[in-house]
C-alpha cells in the first residue's frame, strides 16, 4: 500500500517534467507512466476496485478533450471534467479505500482529535488536473520570478489567517514537532494542497477569468468567486471554518492571479498549513 501512494506523488511532482520522446510522432510525459504504475499498484493492494479505474479513466478522458478541443466543446468537458473532479475530491465516487494514516491523534491537550486517510481518488484528480489544465512554470527564469512574487503573498497569508484564527478563539499558538509531521506534511501537499488549488485555481479560478476579462475588474471578481466557493467547500466544518477558508481562498487566488501559475498558489497554501501545524493547534481548538 505504501508504494501505490508513492508512485502517485512521484507522479504529481513528475507533472512538471518534459515528455519523453519514443518515437518521431509518439511523446509519452513521464507522469502517466508513473500514474499508471500506481493504478495497477492500487488494484493490487485494493486501495482501488474495477469501477474506480473506470472512474479514473473518465475523468482522465474527459479532462484530456477539454485540454485539447475547440473552445464550446471545451467547455462541455472542461464541466466534465469539473464534475467528475468534485465528486472524486469528495469521495463520492465508488471503489476507493483510502487507508487512515493518523486516527483520533491529540495533537495538543486542548485540540480536538485529527485524523488523516490518504486519498488516492482526491490525489489522483490533482494529478490530472495539474497535468491537463493547470498553468505550469517552465522555466528556472519562471520559477524565479513566480518565487519572488511569491513569498511576500505568503508572509501576509500566514500573519493574515492565523492571526485571524488566533483572535477568534479558534487556535492558539502551539509549536510542536511531532512523530507524524513528516507524514502529515507529505500527505497533505500531494494529497490535499495540490488538489483543491488545481480544481480551485487552475480550473475554476482560470475559467471564470476568461468571460469576466471583459469587465474592468473581472479577474479581480473571479478571485472573489474562487475565495467564496473555495470558504464554501469547508462548510462542514463550521462558520469559524468558512470564514478562515475564504480569507485563506483569498490569498490562494490572488496568488494565482498575480503569477498566472498554479505553483503559487500550492506554495501559499502549503505555507498556510505547515505553519497551522507546527505552530499551532491542529487542527483547533476542543
Amino acid at each position: 500500500m505504501p508504494l501505490t501512494f508513492a508512485l502517485l506523488a512521484i507522479a504529481i511532482a513528475a507533472a512538471w517534467l518534459k515528455p519523453l520522446r519514443l518515437t518521431d510522432r509518439f511523446l509519452l510525459p513521464p507522469w502517466m507512466a508513473i500514474a499508471a504504475g500506481a493504478v495497477v499498484s492500487g488494484l493490487a493492494a485494493a486501495v482501488l476496485s474495477p469501477v474506480a479505474v473506470l472512474a479514473l479513466a473518465m475523468f482522465f478522458l474527459a479532462a484530456y478533450l477539454a485540454a485539447v478541443t475547440q473552445r464550446k466543446t471545451s467547455l462541455l468537458f472542461g464541466m466534465a471534467a469539473a464534475l467528475l473532479a468534485l465528486a472524486l475530491a469528495l469521495h463520492r465516487l465508488p471503489g476507493f479505500n483510502n487507508p487512515i494514516l493518523i486516527s483520533q491523534l491529540r495533537l495538543s491537550a486542548d485540540s480536538v482529535p485529527f485524523t488523516q486517510y490518504a486519498n488516492f481518488d482526491k490525489g489522483a484528480a490533482g494529478l490530472v488536473l495539474l497535468a491537463f489544465l493547470c498553468r505550469r512554470a517552465s522555466s528556472a527564469a519562471e520559477w524565479r520570478k513566480l518565487l519572488q512574487q511569491t513569498w511576500p503573498i505568503a508572509l501576509v497569508a500566514v500573519i493574515a489567517v492565523l492571526g485571524l484564527a488566533t483572535a477568534i478563539g479558534y487556535v492558539k499558538p502551539d509549536f510542536k514537532l511531532s512523530q507524524v509531521t513528516a507524514l502529515f506534511l507529505f500527505t497533505n501537499l500531494f494529497f490535499t494542497v495540490v488538489a483543491e488549488e488545481a480544481f480551485f485555481r487552475g480550473l475554476l479560478q482560470d475559467r471564470l477569468a476568461l468571460p469576466l476579462a471583459r469587465f474592468r475588474h473581472g479577474p479581480l471578481l473571479a478571485v472573489a468567486c474562487s475565495a467564496l466557493l473555495f470558504g464554501a467547500a469547508h462548510v462542514a466544518g463550521g462558520g469559524a471554518y468558512v470564514l478562515l477558508a475564504t480569507v485563506a481562498g483569498l490569498a490562494y487566488a490572488y496568488a494565482y492571479y498575480v503569477t498566472q501559475r498554479i505553483e503559487a498558489a500550492i506554495i501559499v497554501h502549503f505555507a498556510v498549513n505547515t505553519v497551522h501545524f507546527i505552530g499551532f493547534t491542529y487542527p483547533h481548538l476542543n
